[in-house]
Parts: structure tokens; sequence; C-alpha cells
């Protein structure tokens, strides 16, 4: 099945053909009325939207959508997710609006969605199984039980931010998810330091690249295709910050962000931080496993304008994620009563630490320092505050920018690139003002 299809949402696919449709959600043709059990992890995925098992799942016409899904993306309900912004239903993509991130740790049912591929059907934590092989002087085959039990479990609270978040503001427009501000997140992560089960497996000296494999599976629904494996250089692997997560918040994983067992790799792109995670390969070579080959997830090696045709040699493998800021309070959009408020939200750059937050209401004319208060732990987001005044009542954009350590600020303008992603630019929220 081409690319094209693989892409379109279950409304498409069952306009167009919902003999296919059901092969591809259900995991086979359907017979009249579904008679017969429908085992594809299609049908776990849509249990999992939907809240629940579905028990007469096999009187299910065929063609048939659920009617909770009948109306559009916009009435799809993410059983354990609260108010997030569907952009796909296949695979499922969801992120989170800037004032629903407010708190400081990001809750499981803000944290945003991002799938490549049908999410596995099993995900007991009691038989899964994560092998580390490769260039490694001894293979390891570990259950969960085992990690807890043979390493050190730490918690860390660590941002998760996809390399195409802010892509919807690209022009011309970028192909992929539409992402606005919300695809990103901070959430308390539990469990073992990568480094330590790599250093547990003995890194050999040709080994330069992770790679990462997991349980979903391909669109096409083919057997062995993948959707997704990416991975680091050995170097960034081997970092304290990278955890191999089995709690998110105090509990277990959430279905859709990973369960039971994922990575998660601080600020690189999301990708990196592969999500139902089942093996770990040291390689001699630069992975090039789904989508770490071509463009996908790397920008132009130089400036380029917009809408330019540049050639696949020319594109370099985002790594570091760009300093970046997020108004999370208040809403924009907001009919404020009063001379002032409090403006608050979040601020973070890749491996790097903010030193400074800068807040503006005279569309960048004038800038005062927001207070900005100390990660709680390296590779988290920082959290900033600003008591902000107006002068008469009107039309008031509230815009914040961020600067890091290295003195790099976030610019006005998108650089743009063709993939669409590492946009950086100021945040900027709109607020009609009655004084």
């Amino acid at each position: 099945m081409s690319d094209n299809v693989d892409k379109k949402g279950i409304h498409q696919l069952y306009n167009e053909d919902p003999v296919s449709a059901d092969k591809l959600v259900f995991g086979r043709e359907s017979y009249p009325n579904r008679r017969g059990f429908l085992k594809g992890a299609g049908l776990a995925t849509m249990a999992a939207v939907l809240g629940g098992a579905i028990p007469f799942h096999r009187n299910m016409p065929a063609g048939m959508v659920p009617v909770a899904f009948a109306d559009g993306l916009d009435d799809i309900v993410i059983s354990g997710k609260d108010g997030l912004t569907i952009l796909n239903d296949r695979p499922l993509n969801a992120e989170t609006p800037p004032h629903l991130l407010d708190d400081a740790i990001t809750p499981t049912d803000r944290h945003f969605i991002r799938n490549n591929g049908i999410p596995p059907s099993n995900v007991s934590p009691e038989n899964w199984t994560l092998t580390i092989d490769g260039f490694v002087d001894k293979p390891l085959s570990l259950t969960i039980e085992d990690l807890k039990s043979q390493f050190e479990v730490v918690e860390q609270a660590l941002v998760i931010e996809c390399g195409g978040n802010g892509r919807a503001f690209f022009e011309p427009k970028a192909k992929g998810n539409q992402w606005t501000y919300g695809a990103v997140g901070c959430a308390n992560w539990k469990g073992v330091r990568l480094a330590d089960v790599l250093k547990a497996a003995g890194v050999k000296k040709e080994a330069i690249y992770t790679a990462h494999f997991s349980a979903d599976k391909h669109l096409s629904g083919k057997e062995g295709k993948l959707p997704i494996s990416r991975g680091m250089p050995i170097e960034k692997a081997l970092g304290p910050e990278n955890v191999i997560a089995f709690e998110m918040n105090g509990e277990v994983l959430h279905p859709m962000n990973g369960a039971p067992l994922r990575l998660v790799v601080p600020g690189w792109p999301g990708s990196c931080s592969q999500k139902w995670l089942t093996q770990i390969t040291l390689r001699d070579q630069v992975h090039d496993g789904p989508k770490m080959t071509g463009t996908a997830y790397r920008v132009p090696n130089r400036p380029v304008s917009p809408g330019e045709k540049v050639d696949k040699k020319s594109f370099d493998i985002i790594e570091t994620m760009p300093v970046k800021s997020l108004i999370t309070y208040p809403a924009t959009n907001t009919k404020l009563k009063g001379a002032s408020t409090q403006v608050r939200g979040h601020a973070w750059s890749g491996d790097r630490t903010i030193t400074k937050v800068e807040i503006s209401i005279d569309f960048g004319a004038t800038w005062v320092d927001a207070s900005l208060k100390e990660a709680v732990n390296p590779a988290a987001w920082q959290n900033f505050s600003a008591d902000i005044s107006f002068p008469q009542s009107g039309y008031y954009e509230v815009w914040a920018k961020a600067t890091d350590d290295q003195g790099i600020s976030q610019p006005f303008a998108i650089a743009w690139n063709p993939k669409g992603y590492l946009n950086n630019t100021l945040h900027r929220i709109a607020l009609n003002v009655e004084v």
C-alpha cells in the first residue's frame, strides 16, 4: 500500500473502501457482520481510544465507524486524556492547548500524543522484554522487573517535544501533522538510566550509534515493516539524562504514551524517545532505520528561502532542540477586566539552560524581565512569571522571548525548512483588556 494511503484517516479510508479499511484497522478483511474474532492491533487501538473493550465487536457491521467518531476528529474522546486537540486519527496524534499546560509538571491526561504506527494490542508489563544487543560485550534480555531490581531507579522531570511542534505556522506549508504549540510536555518519568543499562551490556569501541525498536506496527499492516526506528550518537546515549521509563507521574505509562516501556531522551526530538520499546541495538554506523534517512527529522545545513527546493544531500540530522518558551496563562483571546494580570509559562532549550525570559506588550518595542525559576533537575523546563500592567483599554499582544546559556534567543520570524521542523519563534497571545 502506498504511503499516501497509509496516511489517510479512518473516515477517508471507510468512505473510499470499507473492506480494505476493515483489514487495516482490525487486522483482517471483514466477513458479513464481521463474525469471528477480530484480533488485529487496530481493534485494541480503537478500544483504547473509546475507553474500554468493545464486548460485541463481532457484531459490528462491515465498514462501520463507531458513533464516537462519527462527527469527526473534534468529538473523539481519548481515554485518560483531557482537552487535547486531535490532529490525526490514523495514526492518532493529539496536542495540548497552551493554557492546559500551565502546571509545572505536565499531568498525564494533558501530555501530547505522537504516534507513527498502530500501537501494540498487548502492553502487559509482566511479559515485556527489552533486548540490548549489537556491538556490546554481553547482550542482555531484561524484563521490567529485571530493570527495577538490577539498576538504580530514578525519577526526573524531563521535556519531550516533537521536532515538528509549530509546523502549522510555516508558509509555504510543510507536510505533516500541523502542530501549533502543544506537542510538548514535561512529566515526571521513573525508570532506569539508559547509560547504566548500556554500560552493563558493555559498549564496544566500534559502537557509534544506537538503534531503537518498538512493538507498534506499520499503518499498512505489512508484517515486519516498521513505522519508525530512530537512534542517537553513543555520546548522547551515555548521558545521565536519558531514561528507560516504566512510570509517568507516579503511575504506569498511559497506553498512548508508550506503555509499558519507553525511552525518554530529553532535549532532542521526541522521535528519539521510542515508545513501546523492545530493543536497543548498538551499531558501528549511523542508524538507517525508518525516519532516519532522506529528509526525515533533518533540516538543511544552510539557511534556505521559503519554498526553496533543497537537495537531500544538504540535510543534517536534528540533534539538540532550540530555545523556546510557552505562555500558559492567561489563555489567548482572554477578555481581561482590570489593568494588570500575571503572565506565566515555561521555557526550555535542548541540552542547555535558560538564563532569561522577557515579556513585551508593545509588539517588541520594550521588554521586561520575567521571574525565572531554576529547573527542578537538568533537562526539565523552567517556569517563569511576570506581573504586567496595561496603560489603557484595548487589544494587546503579550510576547515571550527566552534566552539560553549560549546567549541564543528566540527569533521573531520562522527559519523556514522543507519539513517544517524546529519552529522556535516567539510565543504570542492576544488579550482584550478593559481597564
